[in-house]
């Protein structure tokens, strides 16, 4: 005869449950799992699954004690480790939509704006289109794969009860220092070429007084910039590996810190 006690249920609960919250918040702030486009629907199903597949293999899980204070903070720590695992990559991906907005700015395109599906915002067309560019290659590496396996080993280095420290904390926050930095190196060769560009336009108003540069310029400057993102577009892949490369480094250094 099968024997249901509360202590069995109690642990059977606390089994899947603090998993369960981490694994949540982490979908819902990390990027394409938490963009408008995936529903909430999809991301609780995910969550859920994944949870279904990894708890049985966590060790050391804290017992479920009911809903009291201590629980509660146990909650709101989950909680903030698996946004800020999130918050990261999101800030990788702002990478690139930073990018095209300041080469959209020099262009003169900066007006161009449109509805960002994944985040609800006016953006850019250009940065649209770095953000298009940039999720299809994250796709093709199974960039997405990679982001479940750092959430799943995060439970064998970060373990439920255990929090991040007050540094690891600053070096998150310290993450848009980075990001406005590295958007700024990718976007520096356009923003150098259509600069030579504005200055031969004022060499040329100087000269021809006559001649409307603003009619003249804006076409010839759109132009030059399409070329410049053309010609350079070579050298996107080798950089957003770069991007990447240091956005998951930075997560695994701040799991490898707390063992």
């Amino acid at each position: 005869m099968l024997i249901i006690t509360e202590a069995a249920i109690t642990e059977m609960v606390g089994q899947y449950l603090w998993p369960l919250i981490r694994i949540s918040a982490f979908f819902m702030a990390a990027p394409i799992f938490g963009t408008r486009m995936v529903s909430a629907r999809v991301r609780v199903v995910l969550a859920i699954s994944i949870t279904l597949i990894v708890a049985p293999l966590i060790p050391d899980l804290p017992e479920f004690t009911g809903f009291n204070l201590p629980t509660m903070i146990v909650v709101i720590q989950e909680v903030i480790i698996g946004a800020a695992f999130g918050f990261v990559f999101q800030v990788v991906f702002h990478v690139f939509i930073l990018t095209g907005q300041y080469i959209a700015m020099k262009m003169g395109l900066g007006f161009a704006s449109m509805n960002d599906p994944a985040n609800g915002v006016s953006v850019t067309i250009v940065s649209q289109f770095y953000m298009l560019v940039t999720t299809l290659l994250f796709l093709s590496i199974n960039g997405h794969l990679i982001l479940i396996q750092i959430l799943v080993d995060s439970f064998s280095t970060l373990a439920v009860g255990n929090f991040l420290s007050l540094t690891d904390l600053y070096r998150i926050a310290e993450l848009g220092n980075w990001m406005f930095g590295s958007a700024l190196i990718i976007s520096l060769p356009v923003l150098t070429a259509l600069l030579v560009v504005n200055i031969a336009f004022g060499v040329m108003s100087r000269s021809a007084p006559q001649m409307n540069i603003f009619a003249v310029g804006f076409p010839i400057t759109l132009l030059f910039g399409l070329m410049i993102m053309w010609v350079g577009f070579s050298a996107l892949l080798p950089t957003f590996n770069a991007v990447i490369d240091e956005g998951m480094g930075f997560v695994q250094q701040l799991l490898l810190n707390r063992k």
